[in-house]
């Protein structure tokens, strides 16, 4: 049967990353206003302070959803490419980021992702992940079969919101990706550096 991943980085978090901002705050409430309709069985967390209080914050307009931590949510870097994988000129610049981020239980961490959050299932299931940039960029590449290097580059906002389709029956689809329809033009591009603000 049909899954629908539900996927949103945390929201805003103070610059020393152990919560959220008022702003942080108030996207996780307005996206929790806006999943209040979608049948979801469940909302998982990683397991760092601003996942876990931005799911907390969504699942206050849920009620009855059960709140989920799980470590494969959480924020790691899912794949380190080697170099000849990278377009030439890109690669000391992508290996020049990547090394400022521990890789340690990364990709076992977005192996076990993929296990838990995506495929067909045998019940319709919708289902929220509260997770970090890296792991959205991760768990879109693989919905689109693309290289395993190409999750660099795949950026989200701070609670903005994308949805994939798992059917059995078809390819896996992007349905939307980095939606901030829920949020006040104030509230979008957070978690973006000002070049790439639209």
């Amino acid at each position: 049967m049909t899954r629908y991943l539900y996927l949103t980085r945390h929201g805003e978090a103070t610059p020393d990353e152990s919560g959220l901002t008022a702003n942080g705050r108030r996207q996780a409430a307005l996206l929790g206003e806006r999943l209040k309709d979608v049948p979801l069985s469940a909302v998982h967390h990683g397991p760092l302070p601003r996942a876990a209080q931005t799911a907390r914050l969504i699942a206050e307009h849920l009620p009855g959803v059960p709140v989920r931590v799980s470590e494969a949510a959480g924020d790691y870097l899912p794949y380190v490419p080697a170099k000849e994988e990278l377009p030439s000129e890109h690669a000391d610049r992508l290996l020049g980021f990547l090394a400022g981020f521990p890789a340690d239980g990364g990709a076992r961490l977005a192996r076990q992702a993929e296990e838990l959050f995506t495929g067909p299932v045998e019940e319709p299931r919708h289902e929220l992940v509260v997770t970090h940039n890296f792991l959205i960029g991760w768990l879109v590449r693989a919905a689109l079969d693309a290289p395993g290097w190409r999750w660099l580059g795949i950026n989200h906002c701070n609670a903005a919101l994308t949805v994939i389709r798992y059917s059995p029956d078809r390819p896996s689809s992007v349905l939307f990706f980095n939606d901030m329809a829920h949020l006040p033009p104030e509230l979008r591009w957070t978690g973006f550096p000002p070049e790439l603000r639209l």
